[in-house]
């Protein structure tokens, strides 16, 4: 199987900005998610906080406006990350970001 990809929307919680040894620009953004789905014809409360990475010279005429508490929409792929800690976690690598206003 190769299809891996999500589109989540949501608010801003945390962001930095960075360049890699390399000189490639990322910005780390956390993103917070609440909605409500019916699952099993029950209404349920949805909520998520995912990081997400934007990496290259595409997204940094976005990057100063990825601030806390904007809302914005991302459409990337999951990967595992190992975290300083050596635990992993699920992170989004985005393709695309749009600010939602």
């Amino acid at each position: 199987m190769t299809t891996n990809n999500l589109v989540l929307s949501g608010t801003i919680t945390r962001s930095r900005r960075f360049k890699s040894p390399a000189g490639i620009a990322h910005s780390v953004i956390m993103l917070e998610h609440k909605s409500q789905r019916y699952e099993a014809d029950m209404l349920r409360n949805v909520y998520v906080q995912i990081q997400v990475i934007l990496s290259g010279p595409r997204f940094e005429s976005v990057a100063e406006d990825l601030k806390a508490g904007v809302d914005v929409q991302v459409q990337g792929f999951m990967t595992l990350q190992q975290g300083r800690n050596g635990q992993n976690r699920l992170v989004i690598h985005a393709e695309n970001v749009e600010l939602k206003t």
